[in-house]
């Protein structure tokens, strides 16, 4: 790694409210540039075992969050909440606000494919997790880094239970009325990759249409769908 390089992951470690040992030598942070790293870059070093680590790191940090954050939260809410704090789309979410893309390293062929960029951006996250935990040795740089954002949506999740969820509440509102389960129907409308409209869902409970929703994928049409249903339902609950 050289001066320039070490001087960035300095730099973005800073802004994350990070601050190396200054006793460290520059090879401390070679975990750091590995994460960073994408496999299509073609280097010798790259992000797969650090986002290894850092999956498993991952889940004991938020688990370790919640104990501290939210102790008052029943096993059940617990498991729905740290779902969210380790899912794909919030590590996205993460590295898409935090600039992540700014100290990748990326083959050329990967830097043109705008709709893998979300993909990228979570592993991306998720290998720097892998890769604070190799540097310091404890998962304590990963809880400061993590715990401000972990934060905003734990209050999110207060406030809905069934944050991006919505076909769980859906449900649970039918089988309250003792009407069954919701039916999806899903179609493909493109083949286009990435195409945030590639399917379309419609819901329907007893034969009438509850909502409709657009996705990238099956999952996020049908929970588009539940969410539309539940905003129809919303103004008249119990109707």
């Amino acid at each position: 790694m050289n001066a320039e390089r070490h001087a960035q992951l300095l730099q973005f470690l800073a802004s994350q409210g990070l601050t190396p040992d200054p006793r460290w030598p520059m090879s401390a942070l070679e975990p750091l540039d590995a994460a960073f790293t994408h496999t299509s870059a073609g280097l010798p070093i790259n992000h797969e075992k650090l986002e290894f680590l850092g999956d498993a790191v991952l889940r004991l940090a938020a688990s370790e969050f919640l104990e501290s954050h939210a102790p008052g939260l029943a096993v059940g809410q617990c498991s729905a909440l740290r779902a969210q704090l380790v899912s794909d789309r919030w590590l996205a979410e993460l590295g898409e606000r935090i600039g992540i893309d700014q100290v990748l390293r990326i083959g050329p062929v990967a830097a043109g494919d705008a709709t893998g960029r979300a993909t990228l951006r979570a592993e991306a996250c998720e290998a720097c997790i892998g890769a604070l935990y190799r540097i310091w040795g404890t998962l304590a740089p990963v809880l400061q880094w993590l715990s401000p954002h972990w934060q905003v949506t734990a209050k999110a999740f207060e406030q809905d239970p069934h944050l991006n969820n919505w076909k769980s509440a859906l449900q649970e509102w039918s089988q309250g009325l003792q009407r069954g389960l919701p039916s999806y129907a899903t179609e493909e409308r493109s083949q286009r990759h990435g195409d945030p409209k590639r399917f379309f869902c419609r819901v329907s409970l007893e034969g009438s249409s509850l909502g409709e929703g657009w996705g990238g994928s099956r999952r996020q049409a049908e929970q588009e769908a539940a969410r539309s249903a539940l905003d129809q339902i919303k103004p008249a609950p119990g109707s």
